[in-house]
């Protein structure tokens, strides 16, 4: 038992029993929930709003979802700073929620796009660091128990897909994706949350008390760019980036792409045209399947394998999507939103937990700010851009009509493009014996 040996040389008291852990594991479920319950209430559904209600453009669109890998960019890690050196996390935590919940309440208000930019993009400065935050509480609560991040994490973040989906298919049942409503849901979860992430286990700074000691580097909160220092977590920042383009090109386009069906009479009154955020919210639903899976496959297997079957699940989600379609081919439309949650979870819930083990305790919540700035941000940024100027340029007839087989061929032949050089350029070596402390590595020996 490394970690309990640790904790009690740390001088910290014996473990809670099982009524404490089991109270704590609630805690954080619900926190998980409720995070994931209000991005779903909108995330998925406000292309929607944007064109069937507001009737705006979609070059103004674009923009829109730009805003969360703006606020990404810087978010993440300066509140991952400020948790580190000042604030405790949890408090952080939930008054960045409520200030969300109160732009939240904005968004509906808003009547022309220019405006409407500014406010989402206020709205994710808000709630894009709460990710992370979230991750650091939730790994700091588990560490003072005595548990194993790696085998406790995955079925409490379950959860979060969980309220992902059930936000989803509420503002779907209650016809509200074309509606002012589904921001108004979104608020109240934000609302409910930053006021019970007060009562969450507490997250103090690890920084402050000797910052006096420390170099310009730490006083400007940049201790966590010092992973960039090795090569293998330089490279692995790196193509987590380029798997976080992936993912905002599944986000922006996926549920466009079957709405364009409707469109074609042999399709437009089909099941997966008709409820798009059902059919797309089977990814979310592989998801909480794969989450589970993580602890077996990262101690089996390792974070290289399990980021180059990432890459190669995004070639499947991109080719399957490039020749399914709502008729006939509905299946592999199907199974492209199941191999999405092997897709996702194994290069962002396991990279979470792979920059946990490999960070100095000291610095947590900068690191998980780190990797959220790279995924998120640089990396959602870059998706964006990118992928908007290939489409409009290469795959976008004068009439407007999207080639969608040569747009999801093009993305699917990215990701495997990212496996290949992954495999070569990435030489972490995996000891499937070796298991690793609650504290993780770099806490080994630490008082």
């Amino acid at each position: 038992m490394p970690a309990m040996t640790n904790l009690r040389a740390a001088g910290a008291s014996q473990p809670p029993g099982l009524g404490a852990y089991v109270s704590l594991k609630l805690r954080l479920t619900i926190m998980n929930f409720l995070q994931f319950f209000i991005w779903g209430a909108w995330l998925i559904t406000i292309g929607a709003y944007w064109f069937q209600y507001k009737q705006w453009s979609g070059t103004s669109f674009g923009a829109i979802f730009s805003t969360m890998g703006i606020s990404a960019l810087f978010m993440p890690a300066l509140m991952g700073v400020v948790a580190d050196r000042w604030i405790s996390a949890q408090k952080l935590y939930g008054a960045l929620h409520l200030a969300g919940a109160a732009m939240l309440l904005v968004v509906p208000t808003v009547n022309d796009p220019h405006t409407m930019f500014w406010v989402m993009l206020a709205t994710m400065i808000c709630y894009m660091p709460t990710i992370s935050l979230a991750i650091a509480v939730a790994y700091n609560a588990l560490k003072r128990d005595g548990l194993d991040v790696v085998r406790d994490y995955p079925p409490i973040r379950v959860w979060g897909t969980v309220g992902f989906i059930a936000a989803l298919w509420t503002t779907s049942l209650l016809k509200l994706e074309t509606s002012p409503g589904q921001f108004y849901i979104a608020s109240a979860a934000a609302l409910t949350l930053g006021l019970f992430a007060f009562t969450l286990p507490p997250c103090p700074p690890t920084l402050g008390k000797d910052a006096g000691k420390r170099s310009l580097v730490d006083v400007l909160g940049l201790s966590s760019f010092r992973l960039f220092r090795d090569r293998n977590m330089a490279v692995f920042f790196v193509f987590a980036m380029l798997l976080g383009a992936a993912l905002q090109l599944t986000n922006a386009y996926g549920d466009t792409f079957l709405h364009d069906f409707a469109n074609v009479d042999a399709y437009k009154d089909t099941l997966a045209v008709r409820y798009p955020a059902i059919i797309m919210s089977i990814s979310q639903i592989s998801e909480t399947l794969f989450i589970l899976t993580i602890p077996f496959f990262l101690r089996r297997f390792g974070i290289k394998t399990v980021m180059t079957i990432s890459m190669l699940a995004w070639f499947l989600r991109f080719g399957l999507f490039a020749y399914g379609d709502p008729g006939a081919g509905l299946w592999m439309i199907v199974l492209s939103c199941i191999v999405y949650g092997m897709a996702f979870d194994f290069f962002n819930i396991s990279g979470s937990l792979f920059v946990e083990q490999q960070a100095d305790p000291k610095i947590r919540a900068s690191a998980q700010g780190l990797y959220m700035l790279m995924t998120n941000g640089i990396g959602a940024v870059l998706g964006s851009l990118v992928a908007g100027f290939v489409i409009d340029h290469w795959f976008t007839a004068p009439d407007g009509v999207k080639d969608w087989r040569g747009i999801w061929t093009a993305f699917a032949l990215y990701s495997l493009a990212m496996a290949v050089a992954f495999v070569p350029l990435f030489k972490h070596r995996h000891d499937p014996h070796r298991v690793v402390p609650a504290h993780g590595p770099a806490d080994v020996g630490n008082p």
